[in-house]
């Protein structure tokens, strides 16, 4: 997802890690899992590991090339798509991986703004592709065993509720709040028939992926699609630990949403976004489908919530002191006039450096190896694993 107006959100050819091997192609060679949708899946925010007001070097985990993914390490091939290298597609352990996931991207492309958003189709034009083209072109000549694709929070418009939410907390006070649930950039997104005519989007998108690997060469049985939703990025309204009174809220946790609209976005809008993806992959028709259910992974380590801080508030020197991990938000603060340097206001509200490589350990086990499967990633044990990532389970 990507953000725009106040808060901007919201999610060579290809970028990859590991060399293919010679002659690769359907169903021989070293095996591949590719990345396709949006910003939760692109890498956005995967720069920064946890957040803090007091600078960028404090938690700058991959430095300035941390979204360039051309063959020199010198760009983006597509500006402004933020496949970073810390997202979660590149598992590693002897799997090739190719993220062509583009932060902003809807089920459809998007030639008409100032950056070019491919969506998962097949739109071809003035050297720009759709990601089901790059896809299919890609899956011709390597071995693709499993896709992995997040969609469907930029068809809800879900950066513009975002941003709806944050203008409304900053444009009233406590004792006369002005809720952004009511409002209609929020109650005509959630309308049955916008859920209806998203859930029929979401559901093309995955057809197309289909018809991708079809068109490569593929047999439906020969691949996986592994479809995750998305996870809670702030607590309910008892979970932060900012006042909704005064402007602490944003101007020091970079949350500003009001209790009630936190618990709606808890209660109500997430689990009904998360519900039609769930819906879609049934009206897709698709056999070969597994569920990566993210929903709950990242709680107690979600943006202003009480049992995290900010580097400085945990008196840490910076992202790498011993158990910064643990004490440290996931999800990467809400910018707005904060979004100088080296930050993007786009970067707001999704998985950091921390919480992208926790989704990279969910999605290496829902690989399991080469036979994929369904289940639903939690928080393990503190600390991190061989591979430096947070302990997590799939359950």
């Amino acid at each position: 997802m990507t953000f725009l107006t106040l808060v901007t959100l919201p999610l060579a050819f290809f970028s990859f890690t590991g060399t293919a091997a010679h002659a690769d192609g359907p169903g021989s060679g070293t095996p591949w899992v590719i990345s396709v949708g949006d910003s939760y899946i692109s890498g956005e925010a995967g720069r920064w590991a946890g957040n803090t007001n007091n600078g960028e070097s404090y938690h700058d985990a991959l430095g300035n090339t941390a979204y360039y993914d051309n063959a020199s390490n010198t760009a983006e091939q597509i500006t402004r798509c933020h496949r970073s290298k810390a997202a979660e597609i590149h598992i590693g352990g002897g799997v090739n991986s190719l993220n062509l996931a583009c932060s902003g991207a809807t089920t459809s492309t998007d030639a008409s703004g100032s950056y070019f958003k491919p969506g998962i189709d097949f739109y071809n034009s003035g050297g720009n592709q759709g990601q089901a083209l790059m896809l299919q072109s890609f899956a011709a000549t390597h071995n693709v065993k499993m896709v992995e694709v997040s969609i469907g929070g930029n068809n809800f418009h879900f950066a513009d509720i975002v941003t709806q939410c944050v203008a409304d907390w900053a444009g009233s006070p406590s004792w006369w709040p002005d809720y952004c649930k009511d409002d209609s950039v929020v109650t005509n997104n959630m309308s049955t028939s916008a859920v209806n005519s998203r859930r029929a989007e979401i559901a093309g998108a995955f057809q197309n992926i289909r018809t991708a690997m079809r068109n490569a060469g593929y047999a439906d049985n020969a691949w996986t699609l592994l479809v995750s939703n998305y996870m809670s990025p702030i607590p309910n309204g008892s979970g932060f630990r900012y006042s909704e009174s005064g402007y602490t809220r944003q101007s020091t946790g970079g949350c500003g949403f009001w209790n009630a609209d936190a618990d709606y976005a808890n209660g109500t809008l997430l689990p009904k976004i998360n519900q039609t993806i769930s819906e879609a992959i049934t009206n897709s028709g698709l056999t070969n489908v597994k569920s990566l259910n993210l929903s709950t992974a990242f709680n107690g380590r979600r943006l202003c919530e009480n049992t995290v801080g900010l580097i400085e508030e945990k008196g840490l020197a910076n992202w790498t002191s011993a158990g910064a991990v643990d004490k440290t938000e996931w999800i990467n603060t809400i910018r707005t006039v904060s979004a100088t340097g080296n930050y993007y206001i786009q970067e707001s509200l999704h998985p950091n450096y921390w919480g992208e490589k926790a989704l990279r350990n969910c999605v290496r086990q829902a690989w399991n190896g080469g036979t994929p499967k369904s289940g639903t990633c939690v928080r393990g044990a503190n600390g991190l694993n061989a591979n430096g990532e947070p302990n997590m389970v799939l359950q």
